[in-house]
């Protein structure tokens, strides 16, 4: 496996972990009190794995991306129904990023990343209510590639 090519999909892991980050945040705001303790579990753990991951870039000898100032989200955010649909899709994405780093890597770290997009793969399974045919693979579960909240340009 190719050094920089396993940075790379480190670095696209971390910039989804900043994502996911952010978008639990308005999540968790909007969420309903029943699920509020699952988007916290799942904000939590994405706080962990983005500061595994900038430990990981930098044990290469990268700098950590770093997080953007906002993001744009994919679809408004009114209530808890949509709160749901967005910690679904942020899982979704997650989880491609992850599938992109069990490809790069080899050994321990491969593990990592295939037990990270187990983790939002199952996740995405509780906010959506089901399952996708192969997590983490937008191309072969026939759907468009996912999309999380991107970053927010301050002149866009």
């Amino acid at each position: 496996m190719s050094e920089k090519r396993e940075l790379e999909a480190l670095q696209e892991a971390l910039a989804a972990e900043h994502a996911a980050v952010y978008g639990y945040g308005v999540v968790g705001g909007r969420i309903r009190e029943g699920r509020r303790s699952e988007a916290m579990a799942a904000y939590d753990s994405h706080r962990a794995r983005r500061d595994a991951l900038v430990r990981a870039v930098r044990g290469l000898g990268g700098t950590p991306v770093a997080a953007a100032a906002g993001y744009a989200l994919p679809f408004p955010v009114p209530d808890s129904v949509a709160a749901v649909r967005l910690a679904a899709v942020l899982e979704d994405r997650v989880a491609g990023v992850y599938a992109d780093v069990v490809r790069a890597t080899e050994g321990e770290r491969r593990g990592t990343a295939a037990e990270a997009l187990r983790e939002a793969a199952v996740r995405a399974v509780r906010w959506r209510g089901g399952s996708v045919a192969f997590p983490g693979l937008a191309e072969r579960a026939g759907s468009a590639s996912p999309h999380g909240v991107t970053p927010h340009s301050p002149t866009a």
